[in-house]
Parts: structure tokens; C-alpha cells; sequence
């Protein structure tokens, strides 16, 4: 799945396993119940505090009741033990006991009195010590009390640890997780959508097979009313528990081993949340309103359109029939069979058998398109969209047939399907989602016009190379749990920019590899991070999955493991992991010994890759030398490693390096493997100076002396192309990241910048722009007015000459346009005068009246937001925005209406972006963003956030992409205590809604970074501008 603005934005040593749960049951199945969990009731009940520990994934809390002396592990601090619980119970009974033990009162005697006899006073004592020994027993008797309840039957301990189904009777399950003992063989789906009523009739027939003897069958669904199910042709009864969004049967025999069959009528409403069976509208060219059906089931959302056993590693076959009316066509993963008329004014579409798959690659759609077909060795390949879009599919035609050529010939598999089809959705959330052989999409994922510019195709270009990758990594093998998203995710990532740069090399995707590298490093050096693969267990932690880490970090985990090998290696060891595992589920082990089965190399790969997925972050490289002698010291980069626990974090890395000698060709490469926490490294005498982390495909950054800075700095001085453009955009990355660390002072960054004035290469330039930009912002934010205007004269000085030389006509060439759309975007930003001047003048072009003249589209953006500071521009934007029906013109536009500096209008803007009545709310994370870069919007879309979160959380699921979208962008620029403590206080206050997200630790720490840094060098930014 590619998240929505994923592309525009762009754990070493053994992993703690998690522990078994402390009420583990055996049952005669052999089935696993761990103890009950109520996540919907947790709540935090401190302030939230990214320094206080490493951030966990939230665990379960058990619900622990009547259980046995062993059932409870002695070393568990969150629970007190039995032994302490009923002492003090016993205790305060018995003082409870003694003060109303008697109803007489004492009376005391007018004299003296006899002492009893011996005698008496033996029978005494053992009364009381029978009494005594009879209460002990009745007491610790589980379950009695002094009532004449007396004592609760043999069983009354597993009803207590069993939830309770909406019925009121115990469901028969206690874990997130289904049961291991049920598996599902052929799904029969029948689905009647009504477009009116936005509601849908099913009836699903599952057939399983049952691989351990037992009593109960659970799977999930969600949000739907059970008319009637059977079981082998006998009607049973349904258990349902909400919270985990399970269902399950209960049998009065076992079952044995064997296939059965279970049939399930059901009604539900279309999901109005863009995910499960959900209803989507556009309003079209002549302003009527025109409704569809459609799918988004990743991760946990085929549950919501028909009951299914809706975990990765439970593939199965499906067979899917579609109600439907005339007007509408469907679609589904496999070719359609045959057409049914059942003479009642609806049609019934049959589909293929399908090949075996996850439940969240199951899609079908139910819709008025318009389509474009060509053949691709034995596969279909069609693409739709609305009629009124019609033209805008034929670029996404071609590109997909060219890039599933270049994925049969690399992959050595053919796609196995024989139709693809391509779907641009109007009304939906994430950027694209990869059912098999149904790919849907967001238009402006998709849809190419004749005015859209080479920009706008990378855009698109990526996504479909990034779906049709998912095909083969993800579809054909799939991870066999959400921790090892990054197996579908990373690799994904990693064939976009590999494919587009053999296909489509006029494109520039290296460029734009190295800039989401950069961010997977940013993101990644948080304490708050998380490794590649993690442990997930909850709904939320899943959603969470779908990050920086799973995406950039994967791919670029994997771009450095094909430099290590050879590109034939690399090759061939996917080829066999593919083809080992072809329709089934993989651990990230799988992949690492098939690559291992085919090295050359004289280390296990499967060693050196285990150090980059099971433990967080990535190292810090320190280079130190002494004549010829180079010291290689590694360290875990963590921005706030005061507050972090110690721990002996080692990779394998595998040093690349250059020196003056040879350092811009591949064959100046050289390579050592840095293992342990320490190395040395010899050199010829005549090396002046070294560069390592050649063109930047290593997942690290590099710290060199003073000495090797300096000499880094002097070459490029002297000769801007001694090193190639990554490496001199990864020196500018990595002394900006070091700055944050403390490990260089601030003065460093500005000694190497100086060289910027003769640089030229988009990717240096670009970085340099983001780093300063940043910077920029958060002085801006924190109104240091006189800083704000230094660092204004600051970036004019190094960049001015740049900006004032870019052209406005249209430019071919990828690199070109990048790099003028960032520089004429930030001098337009700061309102220098030539550029406002020129983008209103092409504004003025465009408006004219019977005007033919299109904007350049990567200068679209630059001209609509000047144009949108005025009353009238924004106005005229707003329009452009409703009935264009150019999806990238729609995109700048609602961008360029976020950046006004208008307070009425930025609310207005958020209202109808959420309310989905103006703009679709799928829109909302990027309206925020866009308002969140502006001094004038910040605050206010950062208070709609916080008055408006239960409606947030209505549209978009805890923890998903849209929602780490939105805490980033309200937040990441924050950098005072004020509003520190007021994002720990809200934050702490979601309770189930959100308080437990990463992503919130990770906005707190960011803050706290934030205020560090301005703290540290707000005197150095004051001398040095």
C-alpha cells in the first residue's frame, strides 16, 4: 500500500521476545488463550514523557482472576502477588471480624475473678483453633464467601477469564490473534451493494479444514448484523466480542479433523471511514453528484465486508459474485466468468476462482468507469477512471505495461493473473493499495492529462511501479504477520526506484531515492523509533507499522545490501526466495537465507541483515585518524541518547570509502566490514583526505576529526566535482545531523557551506534548502523576528544568484525542474521581489480573458500560492479547485489555499476539509500540512486538531498513516516549554484515542529536540548571521 502523501514527503543484537502470557492455557486442543485484554479501558494515567523509558508498543493488560498459584510469573512487577493480595485481604477481614464479632459488650467484672482450670482452658484453645482452622479453609476456598452463596462451582474460574460476547455469555476466545487450530480452504462471497440506501446484503459459504481437535471456531468481522449462520447445514449460534471485532461458535462436541462448511447471511451499511466495503461520490463535469462502492482492506478491514479469518498467513481461494444494477459495471481480482440476469432489473457478475491470497488483497468495485485495455505478454492490462476523466488513462496504460515487462524478466515469475486491472478512485485515503490484480488508486496517483509535466509522471510512474512490485513481494509471498510489513513495504519501495531507473531514466528517481533515505535517517534516529521488524500485537500497532521505518528504512536497507553483493547475487537470491515461497507466508529469516544460499561473499548475510531489522536506529560511524592509521569507531545515533537506556548496539556495516586519489567513479569504491565496536584501518601515505559512504547507499552517518572535516571542506572548495553530487548532498545531510547530536558545533555547518555557491546538482542544492528551510521555520514560529530576516539574507546570499537565474518557460528535464520548483518556491516564500513579481505575472497570463496559456505545471504551485495572498487570487484558485478536472492543477491548488495567511479563511478551509462538504476529507492530513508551514495557521490548525479529534478519529483510524501525518505536521515545529507541556497534556488526555501511538513520542521527543536545539545554538545563529 502506498500512503497517501508517502511520496511528496516525501533493535541490534536479539530482540526481546515478548513474554508469554502469564495465564496461558492448554486445553485439549492444544490451543494457546492468553489472558483477557480490554484495550478500549486502558487510559494513561501520567503525563506523557518520551525521556521516562524506550517506547514500547503498548502492551495488553491481563485480566487475571481466580487463577492457580503457577499461573503467575513471580518476577512480574505489575501485579502484586496472591500471596500479599490475600494477606492483606485476611488481615483486614479479621480486624474486620474481631471488631463485630460479638453482638454483646463486654462487661466488666465489680471484682476480682477465679482463673479457669487446666482443663478448661486445653478445650478452649483447640475450639478455637478448629474454628480458626475451618474459616482458613472456607476462606481460601476461590470463590466462597460467608453468604449462603457458599461456594462458586469447578468451572466458575475459566467463565471469569473469558470476555463477555454481546449476548452476555463468555466468548470462548482471549487473544487478539485467532486461534492456529481453523484454517480457511475456499471463500464463496455474495454481494448485493445498494447505492441508494448505502447498504449491502452477503452470504458467504467458508470452507475450512480443522487441524486440531476442537470445541469453538473464531474468525472476525465487524459492523454487521448476523441474519442467520450454519454449520454443516445445521443453524448455530453466532458469539460476538466488539472490541476485538470477533466472532465465534461454540460446539457441544468436538470437532475432529476435517473439512466443514459454514454458511453466513448478513446486511451492513457501506463504510463511510474509506476503509472495508465503503461508499464513495464525486460530482461530475455537469455538476450531478455520482456514487460508487469500493474496497480498502489493508490492513485489518475485510473483517467490516464479510466475516473471513482476516490475518496475512490464513490465505485461502475466493470465488466473489456481484448484485448489481445496469448502469454499474464491477470489478474483482479475477477475470469475470459470466453475467447473470435476474430478471428483477439487477445483474449478477460471477468471478473467476481465485488464485490463494490474504484476505486483504480480496478488492472489488462497483461503479460507473470508463476503461482503456492493451495485452502484456498473457496478462490484460486495463486502467479506469470516471467518464469525465477518460482521457487522462493512457499514460498510466503504458507505463504499467512496461514496468510489469520489466517485473516478469527481473523477478523470473510471470504474473500469475490473467487481467490487471488499474482504478482511480475519486474518494480515497490512502495513496494507492495493491489487490491482486485490481490495483486501485487516489486520482492524482494515476491520472496523467496532456498538460501534466514530466514531475507529475515521476509521481505516478512511482506508484504503479511501486504497486506492480507488490505483486510479486507481498501478493505471490507475503509477510506472515504485520511485523514484517517492511518484507512487503521496503521491497516495494526499494523495485520503484530500481524499475523506474531502468525504464524510465529520464525520470530522476535517483534524486529522489537519496532524499527519502535522508528522511528514513531523520525519522530513525529517534528514541521513539522502532525496528524494522517489531513486535505488534494490538489494531493500532499495526496501523503504526505503515511508517518511515516500514517504507524508506526497508528500501534502503536493501539498496545497501545490493552494493555489498553482487547485482547477480542480489538477483538470484530473490529469484529463490521467491520461488521457494510462492503463494505462502515468509519471516524476514526466509529472505536472508535465500540470499545467503547464493552469496559469493565470505560473511552470512543473514547475520549481517539480522543487525539491521531486530534492533532500532542505525550507527553513528566516527572517523579519527593518525597518519596513516584510521580509527573506525561505531556507535548508536540517537538524538536523545541522555534519556535513553545504555545499550551495546552493534551492526555490521559495511564501509564503503573514496579517498583524493580516485573518489568520483564506482571503481574508486572500496569496502570494509566493520563488525565490532572498534577497528582499524590502514592507508597509503600520499591519502589526503577520505570519504566514506560512497554515494551514500550506506544506512549511516558519518562523523570525521577536525582534520578530516577541514580537508573535506578544502577539496570542495577547490573542485566542487572531487566528489559526486550524493556524496557532497550526503556530507550536507550528515554535518546537519550531527549538529542536532552536539557532536559538531554549528560553525561547522556554515564552514561547509560556503562551498554552495558553486554548487549546481539538484540533489545538493535541495538538501541544503531543506536543512535551511527547517531552520528557517522554526525561528519563524517562534517569532525571532531579527533572526528570521538574517537567515533571509543568508539564504539569499548563498542562493540568490540561483533563484534570480531560473527560467519560467517550460523546462523538459526532471533534475531542472526540481531543483527550480524548490529554489523559486522558497523565494517566493520569502517574498523576494523578482520572484513574486514574475509568478504573478504568469498568474496574470493564465487568468487572462479567452487565455490559452497553461503554467508550467512544476511552477503551478509557486504561482497559485502569490496568487492566493490576495482576495480576488484566492477566490479564482478556489474555483480552479472545484471544477478542474486535472488532478495535479486540483492538488496545487488546494495547497496554494492553505498557505493564505487569512485567518477566516484558514477555518474555513479546515472545516470543509474535514466535514468533507467542499473538499474531500481524504484531503485533510495534506490541507493541515500546508497551513502548518505558515507563521499565520499553525496555531489554529493545531487547535482544530485538539477540539476536533474524536471527529479525526471517526474519519481516520488510530494510528494510521493519516493520522502520524497529521501529529507531525501540527507539532514537529513546536520548540518552546509552553507548548511542550501543552502536547504532553493533550496527548495524555486521548486515553484510547490515541495516547499510546508512536507517533505521539515521537512529536514529545521531537519538540524537546527542537527546544534543545534552539537553546544550544541560538547564540552561535545570532554571531554567525
Amino acid at each position: 500500500m502506498e500512503p497517501a502523501n508517502h511520496l511528496n514527503q516525501p533493535e541490534y543484537g536479539a530482540i526481546e521476545r515478548a513474554p508469554v502470557p502469564r495465564n496461558m492455557i492448554e486445553n485439549s486442543m492444544f490451543e494457546e488463550e492468553p489472558d483477557v485484554v480490554d484495550l478500549a479501558k486502558e487510559s494513561p494515567t501520567n503525563p506523557i514523557d518520551s525521556d521516562d523509558a524506550v517506547y514500547e508498543p503498548r502492551n495488553s493488560r491481563l485480566l487475571v482472576r481466580g487463577l492457580g498459584e503457577n499461573d503467575l510469573d513471580e518476577d512480574e512487577e505489575d501485579y502484586e502477588s496472591s500471596a500479599r493480595l490475600l494477606g492483606m485481604s485476611f488481615m483486614n477481614r479479621s480486624s474486620n471480624q474481631r471488631s463485630t464479632s460479638s453482638p454483646y459488650t463486654r462487661q466488666q467484672p465489680s471484682g476480682l475473678c477465679s482463673m479457669p482450670s487446666a482443663k478448661t482452658l486445653v478445650v478452649g484453645v483447640l475450639i478455637l483453633v478448629l474454628v480458626a482452622s475451618i474459616a482458613m479453609v472456607i476462606y481460601f476456598l476461590p470463590g466462597c464467601t460467608f453468604t449462603r452463596n457458599g461456594c462458586k462451582k469447578d468451572n466458575s474460574t475459566m467463565d471469569n477469564i473469558y470476555p463477555n460476547s454481546t449476548s452476555g455469555e463468555p466468548f470462548p476466545w482471549t487473544d487478539l490473534r485467532l486461534p492456529g487450530g481453523v484454517h480457511p480452504v475456499h471463500y464463496d462471497i455474495s454481494l448485493h451493494p445498494n447505492l441508494t440506501s448505502m447498504n449491502f446484503r452477503g452470504n458467504i459459504s467458508i470452507t475450512v479444514q480443522v487441524t486440531e481437535v476442537t470445541n469453538k471456531m473464531v474468525l472476525h468481522s465487524s459492523y454487521m448484523n448476523i441474519v442467520k449462520a450454519t454449520f454443516q447445514g445445521k443453524e448455530v449460534k453466532i458469539l460476538e466480542y466488539k472490541p476485538w471485532q470477533q466472532i465465534a461458535i461454540k460446539f457441544p462436541e468436538d470437532l475432529q479433523k476435517g473439512m466443514y462448511f459454514l454458511n453466513i447471511i448478513y446486511t451492513a451499511n457501506l463504510s463511510t471511514s474509506y476503509d472495508g466495503f465503503y461508499n464513495s461520490s464525486y460530482v461530475d463535469t455537469t455538476g450531478a453528484k455520482r456514487v460508487l462502492a469500493t474496497t480498502q482492506f489493508e490492513p485489518l478491514a475485510a473483517r467490516k465486508a464479510f466475516p473471513c479469518f482476516d490475518e496475512p498467513a490464513f490465505k485461502s481461494t475466493f470465488l466473489i459474485k456481484m448484485i448489481r444494477e445496469p448502469k454499474y459495471i464491477s470489478l474483482s481480482n479475477m477475470p469475470k466468468a459470466k453475467t447473470t440476469d435476474l430478471k428483477n432489473g439487477l445483474l449478477e457478475d460471477e468471478f473467476e476462482k481465485s488464485v490463494i491470497m490474504s484476505t486483504y488483497l480480496v478488492a472489488f468495485v462497483v461503479a460507473e468507469f470508463n476503461s482503456v485495455s492493451k495485452n502484456v505478454s498473457k496478462t490484460t492490462v486495463s486502467v479506469y477512471a470516471v467518464p469525465d476523466k477518460k482521457d487522462q488513462i493512457h499514460y498510466a496504460l503504458d507505463t504499467a505495461g512496461k514496468l510489469l515487462e520489466f517485473y516478469n524478466t527481473f523477478f523470473d515469475i510471470d504474473y500469475p493473473l490473467l487481467k490487471l486491472d488499474l482504478v482511480a478512485i475519486p474518494d480515497f485515503l490512502a495513496g494507492a493499495m495493491e489487490n491482486w490484480g485490481l490495483i486501485t488508486f487516489r486520482e492524482n496517483m494515476l491520472l496523467v492529462g496532456n498538460d501534466s509535466s514530466p514531475i507529475d509522471k515521476q509521481l505516478v510512474t512511482s506508484v504503479i511501479a511501486h504497486e506492480l512490485a507488490h505483486q510479486w513481494f507481498g501478493n505471490l509471498v507475503t509477510m506472515k504477520w504485520w511485523n514484517d510489513l517492511w518484507l512487503n513495504e521496503g521491497f516495494a519501495t526499494y523495485m520503484q526506484y530500481t524499475s523506474i531507473e531502468t525504464v524510465f531514466p529520464d525520470l530522476d528517481m535517483d534524486t529522489e531515492f537519496l532524499s527519502i533515505r535522508f528522511k528514513a535517517l531523520a525519522n530513525d534516529a529517534l528514541n521513539s523509533s522502532h525496528p524494522v521488524s517489531s513486535i505488534v500485537k494490538t489494531p493500532e500497532q499495526v496501523e503504526e507499522m505503515f511508517d518511515s521505518v516500514s517504507y524508506e528504512k526497508g528500501a534502503s536497507i536493501l539498496l545497501m545490501l545490493n552494493s555489498t553483493l553482487t547485482e547477480e547475487e542480489f538477483r538470484k537470491g530473490v529469484i529463490e526466495y521467491l520461488q521457494a515461497h510462492e503463494f505462502q507466508n515468509t519471516k524476514s529469516e526466509d529472505l536472508w537465507n535465500s540470499l545467503t544460499n547464493v552469496s559469493k561473499q565470505p560473511f552470512s548475510v543473514a547475520q549481517m541483515m539480522n543487525t539491521w531489522t531486530i534492533q532500532k536506529g542505525f550507527p553513528l560511524v566516527t572517523v579519527t585518524r593518525n597518519g596513516t592509521q584510521v580509527t573506525l569507531t561505531q556507535e548508536h545515533f540517537l538524538l536523545n541518547a541522555k534519556n535513553a537506556p545504555t545499550h551495546d548496539s552493534l551492526w555490521h556495516i559495511p564501509l564503503t570509502y573514496v579517498n583524493d586519489s580516485c573518489s568520483a567513479l564506482s571503481s574508486c569504491k572500496q569496502v570494509f566490514h566493520l563488525k565490532d565496536k572498534t577497528a582499524t584501518l590502514k592507508l597509503p601515505d600520499q591519502v589526503k583526505w577520505l570519504k566514506f559512504n560512497y554515494r551514500s547507499d550506506g544506512f549511516y552517518i558519518v562523523h570525521y576529526d577536525n582534520e578530516g572535516w577541514e580537508a573535506l571542506i578544502e577539496a570542495l572548495r577547490n573542485d566542487v566535482k572531487v566528489l559526486t553530487h550524493k556524496d557532497r548532498a550526503s556530507l550536507i545531510n550528515n554535518v546537519f545531523a550531527l549538529s542536532r547530536l552536539g557532536k559538531v558545533p554549528f560553525r561547522q555547518v556554515f564552514n561547509l557551506m560556503e562551498y554552495i555557491k558553486n554548487e549546481t546538482e539538484t540533489a545538493p542544492l535541495t538538501e541544503a534548502l531543506i536543512q535551511l528551510g527547517q531552520i528557517f521555520r522554526l525561528l519563524d514560529k517562534r517569532s525571532e523576528l531579527h533572526l528570521v530576516s538574517r537567515m533571509k539574507s543568508y539564504i539569499l546570499v548563498y542562493f540568490g544568484t540561483l533563484m534570480g537565474n531560473q527560467s519560467w518557460q517550460l523546462e523538459s528535464s526532471v533534475s531542472k525542474m526540481t531543483l527550480r520548483s524548490a529554489l523559486l518556491e522558497m523565494a517566493c516564500s520569502l517574498d523576494i521581489a523578482n520572484c513574486t513579481q514574475q509568478a504573478k505575472h504568469l498568474y496574470d497570463l493564465w487568468t487572462a480573458p479567452n487565455s490559452t496559456y497553461q503554467i508550467p505545471s512544476d511552477l503551478m504551485r509557486t504561482v497559485f500560492k502569490v496568487a492566493a495572498q490576495t482576495e480576488e487570487g484566492w477566490g479564482v484558485i478556489l474555483e480552479t479547485y472545484k471544477y478542474s478536472i486535472s488532478d495535479p492543477e486540483k492538488h496545487k491548488a488546494l495547497e496554494a489555499l492553505a498557505s493564505t495567511q487569512d485567518v477566516r479563511k484558514i477555518l474555513w478551509i479546515l472545516h470543509k476539509s474535514l466535514d468533507g462538504s467542499v473538499i474531500p476529507t481524504p484531503e485533510f492530513p495534506l490541507v493541515v500540512n500546508a497551513i502548518c508551514k505558515n507563521f499565520a495557521g499553525y496555531l489554529y490548525a493545531w487547535d482544530f486538531v485538539k477540539e476536533n479529534w474524536d471527529k479525526i478519529t471517526q474519519k481516520f483510524p488510530v494510528g494510521s498513516f493519516a493520522i502520524q501525518s497529521l501529529i507531525t505536521s501540527t507539532t514537529s515545529q513546536f520548540s518552546t516549554k509552553t507548548h511542550l507541556m501543552e502536547a504532553q497534556n493533550f496527548f495524555s488526555s486521548l486515553g484510547d484515542k490515541g495516547s499510546q501511538m508512536r507517533i505521539v513520542q515521537e512529536a514529545i521527543e521531537t519538540i524537546k529536540l527542537n527546544k534543545r536545539w534552539i537553546e544550544t545554538n541560538l547564540e552561535t545563529l545570532q554571531e554567525w548571521l
